[in-house]
């Protein structure tokens, strides 16, 4: 499973579980109030609570950025007829 899946849902069940505690306590709040009041309490908690999971999401980001980027200067270079793998168009620049 893909970390930033893991991340997104494990944010979304811990807004799931702060959203059922705030609407099982008997106070006479709209709904919608308690809603935005779990979702202004899971931010912070999140922030604190999911760090592994956030990083681990950030770094497998950055390795897609970097082979989509790599993918991308091998095309360049072989559009432009390189063999070196676009090494000579990037010292060019």
């Amino acid at each position: 499973m893909s970390p930033f899946l893991k991340y997104t849902l494990a944010r979304l069940g811990l807004f799931v579980l702060i959203a059922v505690v705030l609407l099982a306590i008997p106070v006479d709040v709209s709904v919608l109030l308690k809603l935005m009041i779990a979702l202004l309490i899971t931010a912070p908690l999140a922030f604190f609570l999911l760090k592994g999971l956030r990083e681990e999401a950030a770094v497998h980001v950055v390795g897609v950025s970097q082979r989509r980027t790599e993918k991308r200067e091998r095309l360049r270079a072989a559009l432009n007829g390189d063999e070196d793998g676009g090494e000579s168009a990037t010292k060019a620049d």
